[in-house]
């Protein structure tokens, strides 16, 4: 497979978002290029400590290798034994204001080959939002702007894969969900490689519009140690997803990726406590009975 438009348009998005969040932000990007030794690289675009992100990446990669990782091939056992190579942008962004929401996007495509077979490949990807302090319209316009994305591939894609983030970003351990969700899909390779392509870019091109419009409201609104330190807390959550049921940093870690960018989802500062409860009629409170409960948000 000709992996060159692929390319393409992962490192065009991966610039434009940058820009956009520059520009938002008022600071720049770190810049760094890495290489991998079993094959592939990318480059991880950084920020720490900016004008607005307290952390943040939107990282482009372009791997391969000779065989899969167990991860992967626990999943399809029919693809042990093939070379692969994966590629696509991931992006976590962590603000400091607690009333500005953490917010992850992912599109990917993945191909496995076989002298003397076709090749196996699938397009994967979606974005969702963790608020700490919710807005029922910030929501609203989230989900709003996934629905119009995915509108032109049919009146039913959207609700699958808002039902296919509820139960993915969800933390079962704790039984309840990472946050508000948005869409999410892996091993799309149904209607052609063109329609596959044309969702994945879709998405991919709706998160600045989805997200930044929500970061603007809320950038100016006052907080204090009571707000961080809720948010700390439920960057815990974060955290905790990311290192036990994310496949992707899974993949990632079993692979050989490069340790630095797969964990530079992690936010800077987190708390655990045990056994905590907010009290009841606080604004934190409101949190886990209003919006961590998945619903018809657009």
């Amino acid at each position: 497979m000709d992996t060159t438009r692929l390319k393409d348009f992962f490192t065009g998005l991966q610039s434009r978002i940058v820009a956009e969040l520059e520009a938002f932000d008022g600071q720049p990007f770190r810049t760094d290029s890495w290489e991998r030794p079993e094959g592939g690289g990318g480059i991880s675009r950084l920020i720490e400590e900016g004008g607005f992100f307290e952390r943040g990446g939107v990282n482009f990669s372009h791997v391969t290798g000779s065989s899969l990782p167990a991860s992967a091939t626990a999943v399809r056992p029919q693809l042990a034994g093939r070379a692969w190579e994966a590629m696509g942008v991931s992006l976590v962004l962590h603000p400091r204001n607690p009333y500005c929401p953490t917010a992850h996007m992912n599109v990917r495509c993945f191909v496995a080959s076989k002298p003397g077979e076709d090749d196996v490949w699938w397009f994967g990807g979606g974005m969702d939002m963790t608020p700490y302090y919710g807005r029922r319209e910030d929501v609203a316009h989230f989900h709003q702007t996934c629905k119009d994305a995915l509108a032109p591939f049919g009146d039913a894609v959207y609700p699958k894969y808002k039902k296919w983030c509820d139960d993915y970003f969800f933390l079962k351990h704790r039984n309840e969900p990472r946050g508000v969700g948005g869409v999410f899909f892996d091993d799309l390779n149904e209607g052609g490689f063109e329609r596959c392509f044309d969702l994945t870019q879709a998405v991919g091109n709706a998160f600045t519009e989805a997200y930044l419009p929500v970061l603007a409201k809320r950038r100016e609104i006052p907080y204090g140690e009571r707000e961080r330190d809720f948010q700390a807390y439920r960057r815990g959550r974060y955290v905790e997803f990311n290192l036990v049921w994310d496949r992707g940093t899974l993949f990632g870690l079993q692979s050989g990726g490069r340790t630095e960018s797969i964990l530079m989802s992690l936010p800077p500062i987190v708390k655990w406590r045990y056994d905590w409860q907010p009290a009841a009629g606080t604004p934190e409170a409101e949190l886990y009975e209003v919006f961590l409960k998945p619903q018809d948000w657009a």
